[in-house]
């Protein structure tokens, strides 16, 4: 790095070169030291007392440049902006610079991240649209992205607005498709928009793992666990048990503070509890006398009727299932809903229901279900292995309760967000 001698030796004597390599080697200082001070903002303030920033600050007076001014109040509001807590100091700099320089689109981006950490998420959005438009740049693109999935919670239109996440960051990989963090910006997206649509479409699950693949080929995103931490996430979703286990255990290894190890526990938990019922239910008297009405149960003539072992894997068009509840598996995640099922040949199997509300099916109800998509999950974990058939439901049209079809009350939004730090 350049001290102000060798830049002197190099003919860079004017001041708006000393001030500005001034200001940069004071965010370089400012930045380690808030990160390994044990109170950033008592060290912040006493750094900033005898910083080069008010050695720095002498030359404004003299300047008579609107974009020299410009430039030097917006590198102080980025210094200012570092620490993750919001700061009147630092937008009161950044503000000046956006003033007398409008089309400093660095200036606006940095306001706008420091806006959004005060909660104003709507003049937070201005800030970055008024960046974007200076010009096409992938890490505006990104923020606005991310800025948006944060305004979808709890708002009346939220599948909108997540669409609009979707397609900034598709713009932002358009710019640079090597780039991981785009490319983990649009997984986050798609994962978000999985959960807010109330579709529970496999196909946004599958793109959003894809998108997180692509991220993973970025050398740069090696060390980021919360990209392990939302594949794993996908995973879990999908039901790939043995992928997911292993995702949320890279992702607590690389930061503990997350909650992947409480994941790895609850999916291990749940797996278990699956285990003990089949293996002590799937000869049962029980399951005898359940299922001994479920052969005389008519379908809709759209649909074949079929048994467990006819299934293939994955979706089985115009087939059904008739089958009678055994138990309901309680567990510690929202999602899904968990049941114990036996076919009308006495075959056991697992429901996982997503988007229903919990009281939509009960112990001992008859199920139609219409399309199942089934596969047979066989895998080891920490020395067990597991090994149980298992239908998945995704849509209350899909499942027939008493013979009555279930109208969309039953239907539920979950208000999951992938996880992501602004």
């Amino acid at each position: 790095m350049s001290s102000v001698s060798e830049m002197v030796e190099e003919g860079q004597t004017g001041e708006e070169d000393v001030w500005q390599w001034r200001l940069k080697q004071q965010m370089i200082s400012m930045q380690f030291r808030t990160l390994t001070s044990p109170n950033p903002l008592d060290k912040l303030s006493k750094l900033h007392s005898q910083s080069d920033i008010s050695q720095a600050s002498r030359f404004h007076s003299s300047w008579r440049s609107p974009l020299q001014r410009a430039k030097y109040e917006y590198l102080r509001g980025k210094v200012l902006d570092v620490v993750p807590d919001y700061r009147k100091d630092a937008e009161d700099h950044l503000s000046k610079a956006v003033k007398l320089n409008p089309s400093l689109a660095d200036a606006w981006l940095c306001l706008g991240s420091c806006i959004w950490k005060k909660g104003d998420l709507l003049s937070a959005k201005n800030c970055f649209n008024l960046a974007l438009s200076k010009g096409p740049n992938k890490k505006i693109l990104c923020l606005l992205s991310m800025l948006e999935r944060r305004m979808a919670q709890g708002s009346e239109n939220q599948a909108e607005i997540v669409e609009e996440s979707i397609k900034h960051a598709k713009d932002a990989i358009a710019l640079d498709v090597k780039d991981g963090n785009s490319w983990y910006n649009l997984g986050n997206a798609l994962l978000t928009s999985f959960f807010v649509s109330g579709a529970w479409d496999h196909s946004k699950l599958m793109q959003s793992l894809k998108a997180y693949q692509h991220a993973e080929k970025d050398q740069n995103m090696k060390d980021n666990p919360d990209l392990y931490f939302n594949c794993a996430t996908v995973n879990k979703y999908l039901e790939n048990y043995e992928r997911a286990l292993s995702g949320f255990e890279a992702a607590a290894l690389k930061d503990p503070s997350l909650n992947a190890t409480e994941e790895v526990h609850r999916m291990v938990n749940v797996l278990n509890k699956l285990e003990t019922l089949l293996r002590g239910h799937a000869k049962s008297k029980r399951v005898a006398a359940l299922t001994s009405s479920l052969s005389t149960v008519n379908l809709n003539s759209s649909y074949k009727r079929t048994s467990l072992d006819m299934l293939s894997d994955g979706l089985n068009k115009a087939v059904a299932i008739v089958g009678k509840v055994l138990f309901f598996v309680k567990h510690e995640n929202v999602t899904p809903l968990y049941y114990l099922v036996c076919d009308s040949s006495q075959m056991c199997f697992v429901l996982s229901v997503y988007g229903m509300r919990s009281d939509a099916i009960k112990e001992e109800d008859q199920l139609m279900l219409l399309e199942p998509y089934y596969r047979y999950v066989d895998f080891a974990w920490m020395e067990k292995h597991y090994q149980f058939k298992s239908i998945r439901v995704d849509f209350v049209e899909q499942v027939v309760v008493n013979g009555k079809a279930l109208s969309s009350l039953n239907a539920v939004r979950s208000s999951i967000y992938a996880q992501h730090k602004p």
